[in-house]
C-alpha cells in the first residue's frame, strides 16, 4: 500500500476547510491502495516523509511568508530526506489574507532542493474560502493519491 503525508500547520477555520477538502479528495473511492496520513507541521518526522511515497504541503502565508512550523519540518527533513526522497511527488496549498507569492516561493525553493515533484501547481487562496477553493483542494488531494495509487 501507498502512503500519502499529509503536513499541515492549521491555526484557522480556514485552513481547516481546506485540509479537510484536500483529505477528502485524497481519499476518494476512485482511487484504492493510498493509506493517508496526517501529520501537524510540529510533530511530522523523518520517519513520516521517508516512509511516505508522496506528500500534501498546507501552510498559512504569513508576513509574506510559510508558517514557521512548515518551516520548522523543512528544518527537521531536509537532510535526512535530502537523498532518500527525490522526485517524490508533492502537493501545496497555501492561505492568505491578502498574497500568498512569497510562501509559495519559499515552499517551491525548499522543494526543489529537495528535488521533489510538483503533481500541480500550487493551490493559492486569499481572502474567504469558497467552493471552487475547496474544490481546488479536494482535487489537488486526489491527484496526489491517484498519482501514487491505483486507479479503481
Amino acid at each position: 500500500m501507498s502512503r500519502l503525508l499529509i503536513v499541515h500547520h492549521t491555526p484557522s477555520p480556514a485552513l481547516q476547510e481546506l485540509l479537510e477538502a484536500a483529505r477528502s479528495g485524497a481519499s476518494t473511492d476512485e482511487v484504492k491502495g493510498v493509506e493517508i496520513v496526517t501529520r501537524p507541521a510540529l510533530s511530522a518526522s523523518i520517519t513520516d516523509v521517508l516512509e511516505a511515497d508522496a506528500v500534501l504541503l498546507g501552510t498559512p502565508a504569513n508576513i509574506g511568508y510559510m508558517s514557521g512550523a512548515l518551516k520548522h519540518f523543512f528544518d527537521v527533513v531536509y537532510y535526512p530526506c535530502l537523498e532518500a526522497k527525490p522526485k517524490m511527488p508533492y502537493g501545496l496549498y497555501v492561505h492568505g489574507n491578502l498574497d500568498t507569492t512569497g510562501a509559495v516561493r519559499a515552499v517551491e525553493s525548499i522543494t526543489a532542493g529537495l528535488s521533489w515533484r510538483p503533481v500541480r501547481p500550487p493551490v493559492t487562496v486569499t481572502g474567504p474560502i469558497t467552493k471552487a477553493t475547496r474544490e481546488a483542494c479536494w482535487e489537488l488531494g486526489a491527484l496526489l493519491a491517484a498519482e501514487i495509487g491505483e486507479l479503481a
